[in-house]
């Protein structure tokens, strides 16, 4: 594990947070690949439920790709493929876990910082966030994978006047377009994102997982439609939802085991 990944648990609240401040939390291979230690750690813990995604210095969440790695190990087609093959396996485990996952985001969020925040299921971004990917100044290619992240939550004319333009949006303006899901001062942001995440962390995971799966089936080409019913199905036949029942009629708040 580099120093440049570090994690914390809150309850059932795990945190990942990116901490190399003096490059605004620019990505290399070693912090994409200690970044999925914690994401399959995470998806692999019974009493964690909710990830938070955020970066450390408070002047950014993420702002990209470390370029100073660009000129050894992307410098050319068959490198970048490779490196594209490194990042995108962290980038995918946090799209794909099947629990809820929360970015919180301050200042810059460029290129890969963008990415990485399509990959979580939400946004909360402070007042002083902003967003860009750049990669029309860099010469760089965006895949399909990335830009389908991007269309499906601003739609196609905005992801390509993010692609084309490489211009900036402010936090409220990405909260206009559908990139962010609310954004609140910048002094209250830990404290909401803290609140928020061990608020949805208290609710039924089978639910949420089953929300998870529905949902990003849905927005595929060729959904599953089994794999979405199996969600669903595992909900009604759950021990959660039986205990639920009678909290409800005992008038009383359900403790939900993802059981």
């Amino acid at each position: 594990m580099t120093d440049h990944v570090q994690t914390r648990r809150d309850g059932a609240v795990r945190w990942l947070i990116f901490n190399k401040p003096e490059k605004h939390n620019a990505l290399s291979l070693d912090m994409s690949a200690a970044a999925l230690e914690v994401i399959e750690t995470f998806a692999a813990a019974d009493d964690e439920r909710v990830l938070v995604v955020t970066g450390a210095g408070g002047k950014a969440f993420v702002s990209g790709a470390d370029i100073s790695e660009f000129e050894k190990r992307r410098s050319d087609s068959a490198k970048a493929d490779e490196y594209a093959r490194a990042t995108t396996r962290m980038f995918f485990a946090l799209r794909d876990v099947e629990k809820p996952t929360v970015a919180m985001i301050r200042g810059i969020c460029f290129g890969g910082g963008v990415a990485l925040a399509t990959c979580c299921d939400l946004r909360i971004a402070a007042n002083d966030g902003v967003f860009c990917v750049p990669a029309a100044r860099l010469g760089i290619g965006y895949s399909a994978d990335f830009v389908k992240l991007l269309a499906d939550l601003v739609g196609p004319a905005v992801a390509k006047e993010f692609l084309y333009t490489a211009r900036r949006y402010p936090a409220e303006e990405a909260r206009a377009i559908g990139l962010v899901n609310r954004v609140v001062a910048s002094a209250e942001l830990e404290g909401f994102v803290k609140d928020y995440a061990e608020g949805i962390a208290g609710n039924a995971p089978l639910t949420q997982r089953a929300a998870k799966i529905v949902i990003s089936e849905l927005l595929k080409e060729t959904p599953d439609a089994e794999r979405s019913a199996r969600a669903v199905a595992a909900c009604a036949d759950s021990e959660d939802f039986r205990n639920a029942r009678r909290a409800f009629m005992e008038k009383r708040k359900p403790i939900f085991n993802g059981r």
